[in-house]
Formats: structure tokens, C-alpha cells, sequence
């Protein structure tokens, strides 16, 4: 096979995994979409691993129980890993609630290909937000183990990034996650 330098002087760019975590609502999401559009409109190739679109494919047969939560990150890394070796830009959005799930991630991508950001904003500013409606539907008992809620939210040990999403606007957020990406992805 190719080695990864040969396919990151074909596209000009280095591989890297972006994975964004937070609870429900924190902006993970938004934010991975618009870095996706602006790094797209500098001539970057990225790919959006979204909690959403993996969980309707790959992860479909997985829950939301601790084991498999593991399991869906575990596979998602996976995924992510192969991306930045051909020398995509990989931007996960996933709740990632537990710090040993945090650690799993990184020693699958490694510490060289990831970039941790915390996507931070309270359970009751994201409740407030509800983009989806989870919040409304955990309130009244139709979804079992809501982070947050039922299932706890570890605040992390080291993120390589904080976003804190109640305290700055999209804008302010969105400028300091594409310069820390931007600084990882160039070559030469």
C-alpha cells in the first residue's frame, strides 16, 4: 500500500482527526459542520463523522448502555483513524461522556493525529437550546440512559481545546477551532 505521506502530498494536507465531545445540544455538531464548509472552502477534504450518521449505519445495532457506548466509540476511532492515515480532515461529533472513553479514543488515533476539543455548555443551557427535543423527551421518561441526566458527563482531564459555548458566541468559537486545526493540518 501507498504509505500516508504519499497521500498527503497528493491532497496538501495533513491527517487529522478533530474530535469534538459535549453534552447534547453543546454545539458539537454546529461547529464540526461549519469548520467542515470553511476548511471545504480553503481546498481542504474533510469528512464528518456525526453521532447521527454513524449511529444510523455503522452503529445501528448499538445502544446507548455503557458497553455499547464503548463499542460505538471504539468503532468510530477506528473509522477516524483509517481517514487521517490517507490524509483527510475527520471531524467526529460525539457526546463522549466518559473520560476511559476519551483515553480509548486517543490511543486508537493516536496522540500525533488528534485534536481534543470540549465543547462546553451547561445541562441547563443545552436544555434551554433542545435543538433535537431529547431534553423535553429524557424530562418525560421516553429516552433511558440521557447524558447528563441519567448518565453522567465527566468533566475531561486534558482536552487539547475548550470551547465553552455559553460564555463566547459561534463566531469567537468557530475562529479558535480553525486556527487550532489549521495549525495541525499544513504541511511542509
Amino acid at each position: 500500500m501507498l504509505p500516508r505521506e504519499a497521500k498527503e502530498d497528493l491532497l496538501g494536507q495533513r491527517g487529522l482527526v478533530v474530535w469534538l465531545y459535549g453534552l447534547s445540544g453543546s454545539g458539537k455538531s454546529t461547529l464540526a459542520r461549519l469548520l467542515e464548509r470553511r476548511l471545504h472552502g480553503e481546498g481542504v477534504l474533510v469528512k464528518v463523522l456525526d453521532g447521527d450518521n454513524v449511529r444510523s449505519g455503522l452503529n445501528r445495532n448499538l445502544g446507548f448502555s455503557d458497553e455499547d457506548r464503548s463499542e460505538n466509540i471504539r468503532r468510530v476511532a477506528e473509522v477516524a483513524k483509517l481517514f487521517a492515515e490517507a490524509g483527510v480532515v475527520t471531524l467526529v461529533s460525539f457526546i463522549t461522556p466518559r473520560n476511559d472513553l476519551r483515553a480509548m479514543a486517543r490511543e486508537i488515533v493516536g496522540d500525533a493525529d488528534l485534536l481534543e476539543v470540549y465543547v462546553r455548555a451547561s445541562f441547563e443551557t443545552c436544555a434551554e437550546r433542545d435543538v433535537k427535543g431529547l431534553y423535553a423527551k429524557a424530562k418525560a421518561g421516553e429516552v433511558r440512559h440521557f447524558t447528563g441526566r441519567d448518565s453522567a458527563f465527566e468533566e475531561p482531564e486534558r482536552p487539547d481545546l475548550v470551547l465553552d459555548t455559553e460564555s463566547e458566541d459561534e463566531e469567537t468559537s468557530m475562529k479558535r477551532l480553525h486556527d487550532a486545526v489549521s495549525d495541525r493540518i499544513r504541511r511542509g
